[in-house]
């Protein structure tokens, strides 16, 4: 797993011109996404649930840097995270954002990343999902991957399901496996993934990553993979405690 960056809580560059640029462009028309039947019980299948999308990075720390484009991961990160709320909420979900621009709770990164959790409690959440780009020292690497931690067995549930239906709709080539890994992001007691959408450092993978449509069918992936689990494991949705 080559997330070093991230799990040194390493900072990055401020590129919000870029963001401005992605986030004020007109939203295209959703793309025909080749996507599985969808099962009568899955129409608004997320009604009541209540969910974190976390958009990795913010402020001062940029998270990776894309290669060939210069952006940093905290910006592709939140426009996936805003196309992942719109899925969310149109499935019948209530979505919490732990952030909705280019912001940080604290530079400390472990109390940026308790702060985060902090709303989950807040807002009961049945799920925390973190969404993040990878990257590796050679230009090889590639596709889609999806981490929970070790002996939650809620999570790697999750994770399994997410991981297949991205493999499913953006059929990567290379075809990668949910992992266990130890992210502060995904301590609470309720299913909780960390999501790698693609490497930054692949001149191909941070190409689509840049496009709105190939970011929708990331976000309908997601989607789907959550839906999928509340139908494999509709009992496994404990609430977070609320904060003391």
């Amino acid at each position: 797993m080559s997330k070093c960056r991230w799990l040194r809580w390493a900072g990055g560059g401020i590129a919000g011109l870029c963001l401005l640029l992605f986030a004020v462009a007109p939203r295209p028309a959703r793309p025909a996404v080749p996507a599985r039947p969808v099962r009568q019980e899955e129409a608004g299948g997320l009604s009541g649930r209540v969910i974190l999308v976390d958009a990795g990075h913010g402020g001062d720390d940029g998270g990776a840097r894309a290669r060939d484009s210069g952006l940093w991961e905290k910006e592709i990160n939140l426009l996936v995270a805003q196309a992942l709320r719109e899925e969310l909420e149109e499935s019948g979900a209530s979505v919490i954002m732990s952030r909705e621009g280019d912001m940080q709770y604290s530079a400390k990164k472990r109390e940026d990343l308790t702060a985060r959790l902090d709303l989950a409690r807040q807002h009961g959440a049945d799920m925390v999902v973190s969404i993040h780009m990878n990257e590796y020292r050679t230009r090889r690497e590639s596709g889609p991957q999806v981490f929970y931690r070790e002996g939650q067995e809620n999570s790697r549930l999750l994770a399994g399901a997410i991981q297949a239906a991205l493999i499913r709709t953006l059929h990567p080539v290379r075809e990668r496996s949910a992992m266990a890994g130890d992210y502060f992001i995904l301590s609470l007691d309720v299913p909780s993934v960390l999501v790698e959408c693609g490497f930054l450092s692949n001149a191909a993978e941070e190409a689509r990553l840049l496009t709105p449509d190939y970011r929708r069918q990331v976000a309908q992936a997601i989607r789907d993979g959550i839906q999928e689990y509340f139908l494999l494991a509709p009992e496994h949705t404990p609430q977070a405690a609320p904060a003391s």
